[in-house]
This record gives C-alpha cells, structure tokens and sequence, in this order.
C-alpha cells in the first residue's frame, strides 16, 4: 500500500511540475515575441482571409495552432518522465539490421497496405523477423523510438510509437509501423531469440471518446488490436497501474487553471 501511495505522489508531482513548466514556457515565449514580426502568432496575422473575419478569430486561430502543437509536446515529455520512474527509458535502439528483415517487413508492409491480400495484421508477424538467417556481414543502425522501455522487475522489453491524438494517414501509418518492425528486429538481434520483447502504437486520448472503441481504419490497417494503448490504456501502461490515467488526468484537472491564466496573461498583451 505505501508504494502505491508513493508511486500516486510521484506521478502527481510530474504532472504539476510538467503543467507549470509548459504553462511557463508557453505564455513567455508568445509574450516575448509580440514586437517580432517573424513570432509565432505574428507570422499568421498576415492570412487576409482569416483577418478579414476580425482581430478575435485572426488571434485565436493563430493561437490554437501552437497552443495543440506545445500541448502535445509537453504530454509526450510528461509520459517520459512518469515511465522513468517505473522503467528504464531509452530513446534509441542499436544493432544490427539484416536485409533479410528489411525484405520481410517491405513484405508485410504491402500484405497490410493490399486489401485484396487475405494476410491480414497480426501481432505474431513480429516473431516473423526472429526467423531469418543472419549473415556474417552486416551494417549496424541506430534507431531513434519514441519510447523503449524495460521492465527490470518482469524482464521485459517495451518499444512505442506515440501520436498524441493518433490521426494518422495510410502514409503515416505505414511509416509508425515500420519503425516499430525495425526496432524490434534490431533489438531481437542484440537481446536474443528468448527475449521478451511487445510493440505498441500508443495515444495520449481517445479521439473517438474514453471508453468508446478505437476505429480508425488507416491505424487498424497496420496495427492488430493487441498493439493498441489508446487513452486509458497508455497511461495505466506507463504509470503501471490500473488507477494511472485517473490519477493523471485528475491532476492534470486540478492544475489547468495555471494554464487557463498562461493563456490569459498572452491574451492580455496581443488583444488588450
């Protein structure tokens, strides 16, 4: 019971100091560029369409714009420093990648992209790459993930490709799900045959509504329901407990007002 206590303190403590720090951040950098021409919010004033609708709508929509992009920054960051306190986190992966696995996954890459092909995704076509003959000569790759994760206490590997709100196209799910392929071949080649080794594709939120079922086709193309975290289940996942995304999203809450009066500090000096 008192590491649980401990582990909620711990998790509550990054989010404030994540909130602060972004809303910090946030509201300084805006403010500081006001006189800039080439500033953020600035750069957009000069779009006559959006201008002409008034000073209101041209500012908002500047303001959105940075607003979801830092956003989603600063929950990728707060994800990275929770998992941190429950595994080791890396943000790379090193070793060999053998042609023979780099023709399977071009293989399954277009089963999955071909609708008329009867191979559909699965989780079990990672252990496809485990099954290739590894030559003598081969060339070393470093590959940068998201997040990879190891479970000291489960001897476990974790590999994640994280899109805070998920909206991929077919191109850019192709692209998530090749990266998780080579990373995972490349880390069974260094760790071994026998090493337990599972590959998500992970949101922040549901985009579809909490506890409503994930149904956008381009990611259900390339990704089987078992590699799914969406909402919920990543942030239980990286907090290590079934009570995370409650605990994150209820501090995140009691927080917002320091980002409420960041927002309004730049409101203050761009429309005042």
């Amino acid at each position: 019971m008192d590491r649980q206590i401990s582990s909620e303190k711990a998790i509550r403590e990054l989010v404030k100091s994540n909130v602060i720090t972004f809303a910090q951040t946030f509201s300084e950098r805006h403010i500081s560029e006001f006189d800039n021409p080439d500033g953020t919010l600035n750069m957009k004033i000069h779009n006559v369409f959006i201008a002409a609708l008034g000073e209101e709508i041209q500012y908002y929509t500047a303001l959105v714009r940075s607003f979801d992009s830092s956003l989603g920054n600063m929950l990728e960051t707060l994800a990275v420093s929770i998992g941190s306190f429950f595994y080791e986190v890396t943000n790379s992966v090193n070793g060999p990648l053998y042609p023979e696995q780099t023709s399977k996954i071009a293989e399954l890459l277009e089963a999955y992209k071909n609708t008329q092909n009867p191979k559909k995704v699965s989780a079990d076509d990672y252990l496809l790459l485990r099954e290739i003959n590894k030559p003598e000569n081969f060339q070393t790759k470093v590959h940068v993930s998201d997040y990879y994760l190891f479970d000291k206490e489960k001897n476990e590997h974790f590999l994640i490709e994280l899109k805070i709100g998920g909206d991929l196209d077919n191109k850019k799910a192709r692209s998530e799900k090749e990266a998780l392929f080579e990373q995972y071949a490349i880390l069974s080649n260094v760790l071994g045959k026998d090493a337990k080794i599972k590959c998500y594709f992970a949101t922040a939120y549901n985009r579809y509504g909490e506890g409503k079922p994930w149904t956008q086709g381009r990611v259900k193309q390339f990704f089987s329901q078992e590699e799914l975290l969406i909402g919920k289940d990543f942030w239980d996942f990286i907090c290590k407990s079934d009570k995370g995304y409650v605990i994150v999203i209820d501090e995140y809450k009691k927080n917002a007002h320091i980002i409420k009066d960041a927002l309004d500090k730049i409101k203050a000096k761009y429309l005042d």
